[in-house]
């Protein structure tokens, strides 16, 4: 008798610990079950990936999705729609949402909103706030909890942790790896006289590479003197690049494809206020300091921080717009695209994407196409040339900063947990995204 699958990916690409070849994969009960020649057996599903490359889930482990609270601008449906459009197989979503998710009952309350809704796995991060810093220990370890966000700077609400006596209580209350916006609070107050009206390209003056690295000195000190891992989120200098890669023990680093793609000499001529972001988009110098940093491996996630806000918002004059801007369902062809350029290879994008973030986070059996591992796939064709548009974006503020860019390598269909969520452009089948789990919380 044939082996008999669930499903069988035949004759792909497969991209993984084992390293690229052309070759079969098998998908029991959600899982992969073999890698390898399944020519003589049957399945209820075959999908044909001929001239395709098969990637472990693309895993996105910063976004926005604004909901509850602002619900104009996103929310959890439309934000988990763009990912597996973008095939992205998992999200983890950030507290700063109204009200913040600084309790077990607000962080209950996203898991409801999620249920039905939700066409990829996902994970919400809990806020560090004053009136919380106590009960942080248990509240990182309730089911679908990706970790503890520190804002040191640019926040919303009561999440805003400025001063170093809170941050080192934050960060002795618990275990896992906290995740950590990097930006001197005083001294952009001290600087925010330096902001011009109407001037989007002053934000980078305003909040200038020294905010960002006082803020990574400082936080580098007090997680050495609470002795707790931490993840530097969206670092956008080259110092801070070589200043993290002294303290690779215990910190770890993500960049987002907006910092390594765009310039502010070209972006906010050619953008304006939709280039802008928290921490800025810096020049061309800084953006080749963190290519520096991807290519020596210091780097070891590549998240969107999405963070969409309505066109009608982002028109407003500088520094009455908000800042923040769509990312996750560009994620992954904008990164391809820097592949087929000869700026990282494709199995550094699968580390980046996939293996990084289950490391870095510690996720329970996602980040590897490997047998006994979540069936979570992203195909892709490398060779597809597409241009990225408004019209395209599931975001429900509808634009993207990447509109009419021509990319290269584009992502053609989305596989959770062995379940089709996106092919050819189109969602398919009932939203069966589930919480994430995590090692240190089974």
């Amino acid at each position: 008798m044939p082996e008999t699958y669930d499903l069988i990916i035949r004759g792909g690409t497969v991209v993984n610990h084992d390293g690229i070849g052309r070759t079969d994969v098998g998908v029991r009960d959600g899982r992969t079950a073999f890698i390898g020649d399944l020519g003589q057996a049957d399945a209820g599903e075959v999908i044909d990936a001929t001239g395709l490359h098969v990637l472990p889930g693309v895993i996105d482990s910063q976004v926005h999705f604004r909901e509850p609270g602002a619900e104009h601008k996103e929310n959890l449906e439309a934000g988990m729609a763009g990912a597996a459009l973008g095939g992205v197989t998992a999200i983890f979503e950030m507290p700063n949402t109204k009200p913040s998710t600084t309790t077990p009952e607000a962080i209950q309350d996203k898991l409801d909103r999620a249920q039905g809704r939700a066409a990829v796995d996902h994970a919400f991060y809990v806020g560090a706030a004053a009136e919380n810093t106590p009960e942080l220990a248990e509240l990182e370890l309730l089911p679908g909890v990706a970790g503890v966000k520190i804002f040191m700077g640019a926040s919303t609400g009561n999440l805003l942790v400025p001063d170093d006596p809170s941050v080192l209580a934050v960060l002795k209350s618990g275990r896992r790896r906290v995740a950590v916006h990097c930006e001197d609070e005083p001294r952009m107050n001290e600087r925010e006289g330096l902001r011009v009206t109407g001037d989007p390209s002053s934000h980078p003056v305003w909040r200038d590479a020294e905010s960002a690295i006082r803020a990574t000195t400082r936080l580098l000190a007090l997680a050495r003197q609470a002795g707790r891992r931490i993840h530097v989120l969206h670092v956008t200098t080259a110092e801070e690049m070589v200043l993290l890669a002294a303290h690779k023990d215990i910190a770890t680093v993500e960049a987002t494809p907006q910092h390594l793609t765009l310039a502010g000499e070209e972006a906010y001529p050619a953008l304006g206020t939709l280039a802008q972001m928290n921490p800025p988009i810096r020049d061309a110098a800084h953006r080749a300091g963190l290519w520096r940093g991807l290519a020596q491996g210091v780097v070891d996630v590549i998240g969107s921080d999405h963070a969409p806000h309505t066109r009608e918002e982002k028109a407003k004059p500088y520094p009455a717009s908000p800042s923040g801007m769509p990312g996750v369902q560009t994620l992954v062809p904008i990164m391809l695209d820097h592949v087929n350029a000869g700026r990282l290879s494709l199995t550094r994008f699968m580390d980046l994407t996939s293996a990084g973030p289950s490391r870095v986070f510690g996720m329970a059996g996602k980040g590897r196409l490997a047998k006994g591992y979540d069936a979570d796939f992203t195909l892709v064709d490398l060779k597809r040339t597409e241009t990225i548009t408004h019209a395209q974006m599931a975001n429900i503020s509808g634009w993207t900063p990447f509109d009419g860019k021509s990319v290269t390598g584009w992502p053609v269909m989305t596989l959770v947990r062995g379940h089709t969520v996106m092919r050819d452009g189109a969602l398919t089948g009932p939203k069966i995204g589930q919480p994430v789990r995590f090692q240190e919380c089974l």
